[in-house]
């Protein structure tokens, strides 16, 4: 693992593979890469970016892969008829999928893998951060681009630390995670994303099995409950009993406040889901020896992860925020943050992939019309498409149809420009959705035709 090696990654530019590939090369490793993203767009910034750290980017064809190759790890999003992928078998290269490259890189740390199928990224996040605070030199593989990580040099998305610590972000999306063997594992919920419920609990049975030292889970989440096997298992709630359960919480527009076990947690992020994902760090951290006022005094200045619950404006012309929330369950935590103290809300969704959207069709009808109120409109985009080969068989009118069915107001906007036309007709905007950087973009056009 540690002797000098040259790694080819395929898919670089996807946020998971972005970071192990970066944690890589500050690991003294030779990293070189590939993204369908940088064949359509040579002057995308990120191609940019990955070749100022020393990444050689190459075309996705198969020329960047040769016999002193000695790993090719691609990405979920590779199809196997891939040219890159049938040239490193034709080489006899060394293959391995990210999520097998990653459950070997456990067995090499302490790691702390954080899974659940909502706040896994913001969690990771924000336990590398604290650590890093605390004084443990964490090193970190996330999804998510923690604000005070990010630099000229880093996505904010890994940290090359120079202790044996691991946080690691466990996405259970291909099942691989079943492979890690973590020290300790914190998990957050299960609700519908990439799998059905049943399969996903399995997952995490196996991972909480995989385990060797303390687990964390949340003990208002009934599913987790019933799944739960560890010995050394440590739970944090806001509503059930358990080891760790948040007190006195005071919900503020951007921010939180709430008592643990009498001491005063001051959050700088809005909304309970965010208070189950301090919990769980708090957690850990305090199972580990850390002393609650220490990791308090940490959290108050953590920033956030791009693109969750990012503020463009908040004033009285209005609100705008750009949100990564893509599955119900992540929805629904959003829109009930924002209706705490806004009305008259026009939403703004773009549903991630064709496979997703159809899997959830009827669980992203639901979460609309239960949380969308008379005066607030959701506006939703074509699904983004990444690229590869997919079934295009459903739409976003599809997901509008059953909407408008239950008596909300929605409706589909095939052009971006179309939301400027009568931009002041509402005040508080919420843009969101998985993947698509230009969202954040939106977003800022949005403030701007408001403040103007």
């Amino acid at each position: 693992m540690y002797s000098k090696m040259r790694l080819f990654f395929s898919g670089v530019a996807g946020s998971g593979v972005s970071a192990i590939a970066c944690f890589m090369k500050n690991r003294g490793h030779d990293v070189r890469g590939s993204d369908r993203l940088f064949d359509s767009y040579p002057e995308h910034h990120l191609k940019a970016w990955f070749q100022g750290m020393g990444i050689e980017i190459h075309p996705q064809d198969g020329s960047g892969i040769d016999e002193h190759t000695d790993l090719f790890i691609y990405s979920s999003a590779i199809e196997k008829d891939n040219p890159e992928l049938t040239r490193a078998h034709s080489l006899g290269i060394s293959i391995k999928p990210r999520q097998e490259y990653l459950a070997g890189l456990t067995t090499a740390f302490n790691t702390i893998a954080v899974a659940g199928t909502s706040g896994k990224s913001t969690t990771s996040g924000l336990l590398a951060f604290l650590m890093k605070a605390l004084g443990f030199d964490p090193n970190f593989i996330g999804g998510g681009r923690v604000k005070q990580f990010m630099s000229g040099s880093n996505l904010g998305n890994h940290l090359t630390g120079r202790s044996d610590h691991l946080v690691l972000e466990a996405c259970e999306s291909d099942g691989m995670i079943i492979h890690y063997r973590p020290a300790h594992t914190i998990i957050l919920n299960i609700d519908l994303d990439h799998h059905p419920i049943d399969r996903t609990s399995t997952i995490f049975r196996r991972l909480m099995e995989n385990t060797t030292r303390y687990t964390i889970l949340n003990a208002d989440d009934r599913r987790l409950m019933e799944i739960q096997t560890h010995r050394h298992t440590i739970t944090f709630s806001i509503y059930n009993p358990s080891q760790y359960r948040a007190e006195r919480i005071t919900y503020r527009p951007l921010s939180t406040e709430f008592f643990l076990k009498d001491t005063r947690f001051e959050l700088p992020l809005a909304g309970e889901h965010n208070v189950y994902n301090a919990l769980s760090c708090i957690t850990l951290l305090s199972e580990l020896g850390i002393p609650l006022d220490d990791i308090a005094d940490a959290l108050r200045d953590f920033r956030g992860i791009h693109r969750r619950y990012d503020i463009h404006l908040n004033d009285k012309r209005g609100l705008v925020v750009d949100d990564y929330a893509h599955n119900p369950h992540k929805i629904q935590h959003l829109m009930k943050t924002v209706s705490r103290f806004r009305d008259n809300i026009c939403y703004i969704f773009q549903p991630h992939g064709y496979g997703p959207t159809r899997f959830m069709k009827d669980e992203y009808i639901r979460v609309f019309i239960e949380n969308l109120r008379d005066s607030d409109h959701l506006i939703l985009l074509p699904i983004y498409y990444a690229g590869g080969t997919v079934s295009r068989d459903i739409s976003s009118h599809d997901l509008s149809e059953g909407i408008r069915a239950g008596g909300r107001s929605v409706e589909v906007i095939e052009d971006r420009e179309g939301i400027f036309d009568r931009i002041h007709k509402w005040r508080n905007y919420v843009i969101f959705g998985a993947r698509d950087d230009s969202l954040s973009v939106l977003a800022e056009d949005i403030a701007r035709a408001l403040i103007a």
